[in-house]
């Protein structure tokens, strides 16, 4: 029946849209909505409208943030003069969960992918580099996934900082805990070893 609803189908498409929503999630998300008062909608909406409007890129690190600049950035107790590379916001938001990590960041929006049709030129390289030599950065870690495109982002990043004499890291990947050696891959066991560190 909900195929011949034709506002509700297209609902769904929108919620279809987003990010990693199926087909069957998107149309329950839909039926979600319909179950919501009028005043729930509305405040909805506004929700959306309101984020697409004040969020906005911080001009440092371009983190997201609905302030001048992002809280991080803002914050003075941070070291400033490491700053980790990553590809998205969820990887920053993740490396902050673990609260090991007190310095800067930057966000590259995307990883090089000749493939995807991603060139560097598209990334917020340009940014990083201008921030890298206006401050007193000494180290900067690359933290973009251990796949093709992120080592071939790494490997570019660190093309493009050494000559600066900044010291240029990539975090160490390996054998997660709870794993079987026996049944790692050749890359796995390789980093594992390269990160390798005192007991």
């Amino acid at each position: 029946m909900a195929d011949y609803i034709e506002s509700l189908q297209r609902l769904a498409e929108k919620f279809g849209q987003l990010e990693g929503v199926g087909r069957k999630s998107a149309m329950r998300m839909a039926y979600s909505v319909l179950e919501m008062s009028e005043e729930e909608v509305q405040e909805f909406a506004r929700a959306l409208t309101d984020a697409k409007e004040k969020i906005h890129l911080c001009p440092i690190c371009q983190n997201l943030t609905d302030r001048d600049i992002c809280p991080i950035c803002a914050d003075e107790s941070r070291d400033k003069s490491t700053i980790c590379v990553v590809s998205d916001v969820r990887t920053l938001a993740s490396i902050e969960k673990v609260r090991e990590y007190n310095g800067q960041y930057h966000v590259l929006h995307g990883v090089i992918s000749p493939i995807g049709g991603v060139k560097p030129d598209q990334l917020k390289i340009r940014e990083l580099l201008e921030r890298v030599g206006r401050n007193d950065v000494k180290e900067v870690i690359v933290a973009t996934n251990p796949d093709v495109n992120g080592e071939a982002t790494a490997m570019y990043l660190g093309h493009l900082l050494r000559p600066l004499d900044i010291k240029v890291t990539r975090l160490a990947y390996g054998v997660p805990m709870g794993a079987d050696l026996e049944f790692a891959d050749e890359i796995t066991l390789s980093r594992a070893l390269e990160g390798r560190r005192d007991v």
